[in-house]
Formats: C-alpha cells, structure tokens, sequence
C-alpha cells in the first residue's frame, strides 16, 4: 500500500518520542484517469475539496484484500473483496473528518495492510465486556498517571459497555518512568484483581488520578472492601512486578512507546480516540455483512 508516515492520531504520554517521517506523492506516467464516482459510496457530504482529496487517495491506496489494484477499481469492477467498499467510506470518513493525506495513509495501513496486525496474549488480563466469542478486541496499553489516558478512559468504557455482547476491553500495564505513582498504581489493581476487582480498582484511580500516593491507595483498598493483609501482599509481591514487566516488554515488542495505545482486533488505532466507537462499529458492520 501507500507509505504513510509512523504518526500517531492518538495524542498521548510519550516515552521516547520521535519525529514524524515526511510523505512525498509522487506522480507516475502511463497510469490510467483516475476514478473520480463509485455508486457504492455517497460522496455528497463532501466539498469540492474533500472530493478531490478523496478521489486522489482511494486511486492510489491499494485494495484492503492484497490485490495490486487501487481501492477505487476494486470497489468500481465489483471484485471479490468484501472490504473495498467500507474501505473507500472510511477513506471518506478521514477526509471528512480533516485528517491530512499522510495521516489518512497511516491510519488506513494500520487497519489493512498484513504487517500492521500483531497477536496480543491475553493470558491473565482484565477483560470488560464480552468474555467469550468477542467479535471485536480492544487492547489498552496504559499508565494510571497519564493524563491522556485518564481522557481515554471514558471512551473506552463506554464502548466495552455500549457493546459489551460482542466487545472485549483488555488491559494491559505500561507505566512510565515519568509518573511518580503510576507503577504503585498498576500494582495495586493488580492485587484488586486477585480479590476480584480489578475493574472497581481501576476506575477509582482514573477517577481520582491527581490522589494517587500510597495512603491514597490503601483508601481506595479500604473502600473496596478488600482484605488488606492479602491486598499489601500482592502489591509486594515478586510475582506482581514480574507482571508489570511483561506487559511493558510485550508493549515495546508492538511498538508502543507512550500511552494510551490502543490495538483493535490487533491492529494499532491511531485515530483520536473519540472515534472510537465509530470504528467499532464499522467492524461489527463489517463483520455482519459477512454472515
């Protein structure tokens, strides 16, 4: 597919930020008029503007379904791909949305090309929603202290809870060494999740972010309920550390390096998070259409 340059659309805490790699177009002789109307998509939305950028991407990004032909002809020769027509809506989607040529390149590699899907074990971790048969998996890397993620996390809850029979929220540890509590944090909602609380643990310190020290943390213990013999154990524990650092090393093998990130069925979602739930549905909509 096109190259798209490695930039996040998810503003986030940064680890090892770097810089974002410029995009060139580059116009290629002997190649035939583009395609400017497909009669799957409604392009009336659209200004003159967002038409003709529109037109540009969906001739030159490539069939979501490994062929080398261009979205537009996929979509317009009717070929064998279930996913040219909501690929050519999403391009839409982007272009209507203000996202920028380069962004929309990466943002549509995430989602289709080969390269961007990764498997992510999750062996052990919380799970909000559906637990079983999930049609759609949501993957967080994050860290109790972020402030982005302390955004995000709204959005993801409503998601998990809006489709919570056919969505499963995961997740995953990653605190940075730049917050203070972030790493007492993680552990004590992972010593919540030996008594069954990961979830009301995990919300209490999104809530309560800017009180996170450690006799804040035994509060929220308290308030919970748990047993806190039990509860102070866990948080020492050798075997919660270990935890924390597995979760960091699968984090930086998929190439977060600050939080939130986010993967959807394995593949990083880069847009702001407030679409979301928009995406969700384009692949429960997706999913459907296949059944």
């Amino acid at each position: 597919m096109a190259l798209g340059a490695a930039l996040a659309g998810l503003s986030g805490c940064e680890e090892d930020p770097e810089g974002d790699e410029e995009v060139e177009d580059v116009e290629l002789e002997g190649q035939p008029p583009p395609i400017e109307d497909l009669d799957a998509i409604d392009t009336s939305i659209f200004t003159d503007g967002e038409k003709r950028q529109w037109v540009r991407l969906i001739n030159d990004l490539l069939s979501p379904c490994g062929e080398p032909i261009s979205v537009a002809r996929c979509v317009q020769e009717e070929r064998d791909c279930a996913q040219c027509v909501p690929a050519a809506t999403y391009i839409g989607r982007l272009v209507a949305e203000g996202h920028d040529r380069s962004e929309i390149r990466d943002h549509y590699r995430n989602r289709y090309d080969e390269d961007r899907h990764h498997e992510i074990d999750l062996t052990g971790a919380p799970i909000r929603g559906a637990l079983m048969g999930a049609d759609v998996t949501i993957v967080e890397f994050s860290d109790f202290e972020c402030p982005f993620c302390r955004q995000a996390h709204p959005q993801l809850s409503r998601v998990a809870r809006e489709h919570s029979d056919r969505v499963a929220f995961a997740f995953k540890h990653y605190p940075l060494s730049m917050h203070e509590h972030a790493r007492d944090a993680s552990r004590a909602t992972i010593a919540a999740q030996k008594q069954g609380k990961f979830w009301e643990m995990h919300d209490l310190l999104f809530e309560n972010q800017h009180s996170l020290a450690p006799s804040d943390i035994e509060g929220y213990a308290r308030e919970l309920d748990l047993d806190m013999e039990r509860f102070r154990a866990a948080m020492e524990s050798e075997e919660t550390e270990a935890l924390i650092e597995r979760n960091r090393a699968e984090g930086r093998d998929l190439g977060v390096d600050g939080t939130p990130r986010i993967f959807v069925n394995g593949r990083p979602f880069t847009e702001p998070v407030e679409a979301l739930d928009t995406y969700v549905r384009e692949e429960l909509a997706l999913i459907d259409a296949r059944r």
